[in-house]
């Protein structure tokens, strides 16, 4: 029996360092957890926090494919209170199309916003 290992990335972005710094060491572990075998990285959906830079899951994971070659890479997870599921559907869609067999869509529900930035979405 064999087991498999993940990964789940935040990008965070360490005191004094910028959201760039942080998606290009995302990358870099993506790169590496692929050399080291792993099954899959999944990259959490953050909003309005300075310490994590992984907001749009679906261009994240679209820059890990092009860096990669067999890792699977996935969301986890697209918060559908914060997008049009079927933008997020089509998103995904492309992404499988253009990387077979690699991308996963894990999906929640949760808001996940401050009241505020809940309040101008909605207007």
């Amino acid at each position: 029996m064999t087991t498999s290992l993940s990964v789940l990335d935040l990008a965070t972005v360490a005191s004094g360092s910028t959201p760039a710094h942080a998606l290009r060491e995302t990358t870099e572990m993506a790169v590496k957890a692929e050399q080291l075998g792993y099954k899959r990285l999944w990259v959490a959906e953050h909003h309005a926090m300075a310490a994590v830079a992984s907001s749009a899951p679906a261009v994240l994971i679209a820059h890990l494919a092009s860096a990669t070659s067999r890792i699977r890479l996935g969301s986890g997870g697209v918060m559908l209170p914060n997008h049009s599921p079927l933008v997020i559907a089509e998103q995904f869609a492309t992404l499988e199309a253009l990387h077979p067999g690699r991308i996963d869509l894990g999906l929640g529900r949760a808001r996940g916003h401050r009241p505020r930035h809940r309040a101008r979405l909605a207007s």
